[in-house]
């Protein structure tokens, strides 16, 4: 038989409130999977990288081939993890031609910034 041991109650010191909550009510699930999914997509460097530039373009968009150099990796490479940032929903994509150009979401960078506590 295995005896249960109560934890003994701590004093805790005056609390005060030096904020609001950083949210009004809990995620709904359905946006808590969605933003698990898109946070997720940005766990890589390459990803968070590739994102940046993008979001940051003066064009708006970026042609994959043009984002090879600045993160350092092949076109393959930079190909898969834009992908995974496109099926994410963080990035959207158009062939012009052969090539692919990349934009961010706007939307989906603002849910982000909303979801961390740092939106408007």
């Amino acid at each position: 038989m295995t005896s249960v041991r109560e934890l003994p109650v701590l004093a805790q010191p005056e609390v005060e409130a030096c904020c609001s909550p950083l949210r009004a009510l809990p995620l709904p699930e359905t946006d808590a999977a969605e933003l698990a999914r898109r946070f997720a997509a940005l766990a890589d460097p390459v990803r968070l990288r590739l994102l940046s530039l993008l979001a940051t373009s003066a064009d708006g968009a970026v042609c994959a081939c043009d984002l090879v150099e600045p993160v350092g990796k092949s076109q393959p490479t930079v190909s898969h993890h834009l992908r995974i940032l496109r099926e994410a929903g963080l990035v959207t994509s158009e062939k012009r031609g052969t090539n692919v150009w990349y934009a961010a979401v706007p939307a989906a960078l603002e849910d982000l910034r909303v979801a961390l506590g740092t939106g408007g």
